[in-house]
């Protein structure tokens, strides 16, 4: 063989290790949660491992409607979502690569993560929570009137309850898991008693729903945790004037526990780093991160056994746990249809 060609070659085999290196050293994105709370939490991950993270951001319908249109030629490692139906609906639509992964199958519950396959692989794994709460005028309500999600259907609060759509994620997969606990005609009979007691048109988020409690408009509201802890946790006077105004009800204590939803991740199906991938998402379920959710976004850990450093959410449960109910999130996402048709019927909006 020539000089040259021994050159040449030897080019190549550098060019070749410097492509595998830096594929190594890679790890592509694509996340729901626009929180910027959680750049520490990636930083933390380069930082622990040399793996570079180039993210995209978008809400999960664009996300899944990217990986479907991207399909094969995706570069797409790791899914974040932020809703269980959403996950759900990217497994059944195959879009997730299924995995085994010890560290987070010991720490991340049952009920919290994908059915697992019959070779026990496993789609997608929850790896934050949020409690979907009733919030309540502490001057016009006690809080033992609405100590159920069945209570906000209860006709003495006719034209009092404030919640955001009902084709909103978050709702749709507390009335999912409705289904589950009270069956197809009971749950949909609730939701007729919902949509009598609206104050008015849903609209606006969870944060539009307290202030919504607080000014009097209406005198109960559903939201997720987080953010009433943001309003607690806040430095604004007026946030904390809102706060101070209503009191908080984890429902359901006596019977089946508290909703949960789940922000979880997942390894995409044509995953090009899926070694990075997997190492990423048992970052994410590490007690280092499963802290910095909570402290940065006011989420409750999805791992067993963190313990919790939050003053807004200790506030909130009095420094107890609360029960929280125990069937598979799966369940909400399974249900989704279902239960658009019910809002569709009852003319929940």
């Amino acid at each position: 063989m020539s000089s040259s060609l021994k050159a040449l070659f030897s080019v190549c085999a550098i060019a070749a290790a410097s492509a595998a290196y830096a594929d190594a050293q890679m790890l592509n994105l694509y996340s729901a949660r626009h929180y910027s709370t959680d750049e520490e939490l990636y930083n933390g991950f380069t930082k622990a491992t040399g793996i570079k993270i180039n993210r995209v951001d978008s809400d999960d319908a664009g996300i899944i409607a990217r990986l479907k249109a991207e399909g094969q030629s995706s570069p797409a490692d790791v899914i974040l979502l932020v809703d269980a139906a959403r996950l759900y609906r990217g497994e059944v639509d195959g879009l997730f690569q299924p995995i085994r992964s010890k560290p987070l199958e010991d720490v991340i519950p049952a009920n919290l993560r994908a059915h697992p396959a019959a070779d026990g692989s496993i789609s997608w794994f929850g790896l934050s929570t949020r409690a979907r709460v009733i919030v309540y005028n502490k001057a016009k309500v006690k809080p033992e009137d609405v100590a159920t999600y069945e209570s906000l259907a209860d006709p003495k609060f006719k034209g009092q309850l404030c919640i955001r759509s009902g084709s909103h994620p978050y709702n749709l997969s507390l009335f999912g898991t409705m289904v589950e606990h009270l069956g197809e005609q009971k749950a949909e009979a609730w939701i007729k008693g919902m949509t009598a007691n609206l104050a008015r048109t849903p609209k606006g988020g969870d944060i539009d729903q307290i202030k919504g409690v607080a000014s009097g408009e209406c005198t109960i509201g559903v939201s997720n945790s987080y953010y009433l802890a943001r309003l607690m946790r806040s430095a604004k006077p007026e946030d904390q004037a809102v706060a101070a105004k209503v009191g908080v009800v984890f429902p359901n204590q006596s019977s089946w526990g508290t909703h949960l939803n789940i922000a979880g991740g997942a390894v995409a199906r044509h995953a090009k780093n899926k070694d990075n991938a997997i190492k990423f998402l048992e970052y994410l379920a590490s007690p280092v991160a499963q802290n910095y959710f909570a402290n940065g976004n006011n989420e409750w850990p999805a791992a067993r056994n963190v313990e919790l450093d939050n003053p807004a959410l200790k506030t909130m449960t009095q420094g107890k746990p609360f029960k929280s109910e125990t069937i598979p999130i799966s369940a909400a996402g399974r249900n989704q249809v279902k239960v658009q048709q019910m809002l569709d019927r009852a003319g929940f909006q």
